[in-house]
């Protein structure tokens, strides 16, 4: 009965830790059709990650879908070949916990290859979540406070952020602060590769217990509504963030950045106080100096 027991733990431990790795990757789904509409099966899919080195190959069913569950989010050079169709290549960008479904439509022909370039923004139509996903280059362009990317969850839909620095220095001015769709802070859950990155100790919506910076987070994901069962066990949203990995090619980056406090404004309700007690309209000092600098080197192979 124990040895029951032990194994029955056991299996119940290893299907919850699968679940939450689930979190870190991306899928991608689709049907081939030739050009009149009808379904090509038995066609050949190749998906190739060039930075990453990887190469996954699948065939189309009987009704011409395809499918490559649980992959790592990147960019990927899909390719797809049939008999008496030339060959279609296409690019793709997959987001973390962002499922992609595409429709490729063959032309006949000999086999060339027909490359095409997708430019618009992947909608979601695998499942009914409702999030933003946010590639490395998003990461960079908006001024985060204290660097941090999870504060971009402070700007989605459906978000009440107060004061997203009133939570920087262990302090909580505000417990509204982080509230999603009516939830309340402490309900969102955050994952780095697939684990459990909440700080349980304040449970914060925008700090997690490691510090996530943005030339340390590749990409992630906010899901404020309709979480799937891989993601959630609690109200809120749910933030899955992937570290950067090393790529076949040398990479980097380095960022400054300054705030100097003669450019800062006094508080409105700190000016208030001082005018009302004759005293002068001084703000507080704030003085930012924030550095580093990240460096990506390929594998060496023999």
């Amino acid at each position: 009965m124990r040895i029951s027991r032990l194994v029955a733990c056991c299996l119940v431990f290893i299907s919850s830790s699968v679940l939450i790795a689930q979190t870190n990757t991306t899928a991608l789904s689709g049907v081939v059709m030739d050009p009149s509409g009808a379904v090509i099966a038995g066609a050949s899919v190749t998906i190739v990650d060039a930075a990453m080195g990887t190469t996954k190959t699948g065939l189309t069913k009987s009704k011409g879908e395809f499918e490559f569950p649980q992959i790592s989010p990147g960019h990927y050079t899909m390719t797809v070949s049939a008999t008496g169709f030339s060959n279609q290549q296409q690019e793709l960008e997959l987001l973390v916990a962002s499922p992609l479904t595409v429709t490729v439509k063959m032309t006949v022909g000999a086999m060339t290859t027909i490359s095409v370039e997708d430019t618009a923004e992947a909608i979601n139509t695998s499942d009914a979540t409702l999030g933003k996903a946010f590639n490395s280059e998003t990461g960079r362009k908006p001024a985060i406070p204290c660097e941090y990317v999870t504060y971009l969850l402070s700007l989605q839909p459906g978000v009440l952020a107060l004061d997203s620095g009133a939570q920087t220095g262990g302090l909580n001015q505000d417990p509204r602060t982080g509230i999603v769709n009516g939830a309340r802070q402490d309900q969102t859950n955050i994952t780095l590769d697939g684990v459990d990155n909440n700080d349980q100790i304040f449970g914060y919506a925008f700090n997690g217990a490691l510090r996530s910076t943005r030339d340390s987070v590749e990409e992630f994901r906010v899901t404020t509504t309709n979480a799937n069962a891989d993601a959630g066990r609690s109200s809120g949203a749910q933030v899955s963030l992937v570290t950067k990995s090393g790529t076949n090619t040398i990479h980097g980056s380095g960022y400054w950045y300054y705030r100097d406090p003669g450019v800062t404004s006094n508080n409105w309700f700190n000016k208030q106080a001082q005018l009302n007690s004759g005293d002068p309209n001084i703000a507080a000092k704030v003085l930012q100096h924030t550095y580093g600098a990240s460096l990506g080197l390929p594998i060496k192979k023999k």
